[in-house]
């Protein structure tokens, strides 16, 4: 992630400083990191190993259903497919829906990016860019001048903020995919001139570069290399390739709409429920998978990594394609997820516009009357989120934007690294003081990819399935409690950080506490939640006597 960001200021533009990420490429942390005690370690992650060894030995649990909605899961992985939960009422592969709830074969959870054709969405649209089309035959002739409605007038100035935005998007897309397409050919031409295909940081050292942009070329890998290996720099510059020729070509593209084809059903009606297939893979399904080993990859097996939870079922909700989720998507998977006996629901995606915000606000209310978790990340723009949107949120709005009230039952998750000093806080980490509750490892974090594979990953997509992963440890050993008193014990257990952190605020660097940033000010800790939780449990068992 940060590496692609780093993309956005070379090649082109040579002379400007490089980002930095901090906790991020100079070193590797522990292995499984994220379950490591801060004391006995020296790695900041949330103590799950102590957990289970000091307080859960012999100690016996429910099995708790989380759902996972995102981009779809490999239910096959060797680490996953013990976990993956199973609708008891619907008999595979017959065709028919044997439970009656309108899905078909719902075997796993359901694809609401899918046709009944077996048709499915890959790539799609942000956000702004399907509002843009929306109002545009409206407000793109309109003048300040224009005489509007107050309603009207306040969708013209969001179309303005849209236009706006959106040409900014498209012009970072733009300039990382000329960057990129640009390091990438003085690479191969150095690479021919070395006569080398896979070249050792000593054979860069040897080279003598030739003209004015090889000198630039070669002083931008040689760090990265030094990091990992050409290998590996070689892949991140063809993610990088490919992460911005695909905002250019599907997010940002203005003509591109897959959906009529692809889904089938009648966008314009957010009520619709029915429509989709059960395929939960889908076309790319690794930020699902890996979200979901988080959760819940078997910790007995010797295989892979170790989940947080240890005994889970995970539903697959496929919802989130490559480009911004949609609205109505997502509230039929936070209502399939609860009516289908999910507890937990992590959602490791954002946007900063919505569609149809209050369909969404309905289902979570729902969710929340049927005493289910909502686990939702704070999103990866650096950003202050009291000042900047990031969608779904807690905040239940009027059609003014007016705030109507809050979803008790929700936590919203930012990411941190396994060093206890000022770059705790990953530097692409969305905050906020009252918008964001707690922090989760993000950085580095290790787990499950399709084809029974496993990667690093970094961003608070990871760092959501550690909370929903302690969430439903919690609910399996203490199921008596509920989703609020368990979002309480999550948030009253946390590892509060005692020395200030770095975070980007307009445009510059500042130090400021955990506590300006984030409502617990702290990072999540099993250990101390379950003793939390067992503390609680006594006193209520006291009370009741």
């Amino acid at each position: 992630m940060n590496f692609i960001k780093k993309l956005l200021y070379t090649a082109a533009v040579f002379a400007l400083p490089l980002t930095s990420s901090a906790q991020s490429s100079d070193e590797k942390p522990k292995e499984n990191w994220f379950n490591l005690d801060l004391k006995a370690d020296g790695t900041f992650g949330i103590s799950t190993e102590r957990a289970y060894s000091e307080l859960l030995k012999g100690k016996t649990s429910k099995t708790v259903v989380v759902a996972v909605i995102d981009g779809g899961i490999d239910e096959n992985h060797e680490d996953l497919k013990q976990v993956m939960w199973v609708n008891p009422k619907e008999i595979a592969g017959n065709g028919i829906d044997d439970d009656k709830n309108g899905y078909i074969d719902d075997v796993h959870g359901w694809n609401f990016i899918g046709s009944a054709k077996g048709t499915n969405v890959h790539h799609d649209n942000m956000e702004v860019v399907r509002l843009i089309n929306k109002l545009q035959p409206k407000y793109a002739a309109a003048l300040n001048s224009t005489p509007f409605t107050e309603a009207e007038r306040k969708e013209f100035q969001l179309y303005k903020k849209l236009v706006t935005d959106y040409m900014e998007k498209l012009q970072q897309a733009q300039m990382g995919l000329q960057n990129t397409t640009m390091i990438l050919k003085y690479l191969d031409g150095i690479l021919v001139k070395m006569g080398k295909t896979e070249p050792t940081i000593d054979d860069f050292n040897a080279y003598k570069p030739e003209g004015d942009i090889e000198p630039q070329v070669i002083k931008f890998l040689k760090p990265e290399i030094k990091k990992t290996s050409y290998q590996e720099f070689r892949q991140e510059l063809e993610d990088g390739l490919k992460h911005y020729d695909t905002q250019v070509k599907y997010h940002l593209n203005l003509e591109f709409d897959p959906r009529k084809d692809s889904v089938g059903d009648n966008y314009a009606n957010s009520n619709e429920r029915i429509y989709g297939n059960n395929d939960i893979t889908g076309p790319d399904a690794e930020h699902g998978t890996h979200v979901a080993g988080i959760i819940a990859a078997v910790r007995s097996n010797s295989l892979g990594i170790k989940g947080v939870a240890d005994n889970v079922k995970i539903m697959a909700l496929r919802t989130v394609p490559d480009g911004d989720e949609r609205d109505k998507d997502v509230a039929n998977s936070i209502r399939y997820a609860v009516d289908n006996g999910a507890k937990i629901i992590n959602m490791s995606f954002g946007k900063a516009y919505s569609w149809d915000k209050k369909v969404v606000d309905e289902a979570v209310k729902y969710a929340v009357s049927k005493d289910v978790l909502l686990v939702h990340a704070a999103g990866n723009d650096g950003k202050n989120t009291e000042k900047e949107d990031n969608v779904p949120n807690r905040l239940f709005a009027d059609s003014t934007g007016v705030t109507m009230g809050t979803a008790e039952g929700w936590i919203e998750v930012g990411a941190s690294g396994w060093k206890n000093d000022e770059d705790l806080v990953a530097s692409f980490s969305n905050y906020g003081g009252k918008s964001v509750d707690v922090f989760a490892p993000g950085v580095k974090i290790n787990s499950t990819m399709p084809d029974s594979k496993y990667k690093e990953n970094d961003g608070t997509s990871m760092a959501s399935p550690v909370v929903a992963g302690l969430a439903a440890l919690i609910r399996s050993y203490y199921p008596q409690f509920t989703a609020v008193q368990v979002k309480e014990i999550i948030m009253n257990s946390v590892t509060k950080v005692e020395q200030k952190v770095k975070i980007r605020e307009e445009g510059s660097s500042n130090k400021v506490p955990v506590s300006q940033i984030s409502v617990s000010g702290g990072v999540v800790n099993a250990y101390n939640a379950l003793l939390l939780a067992e503390k609680t449990n006594s006193t209520a068992s006291v009370k009741s006597k």
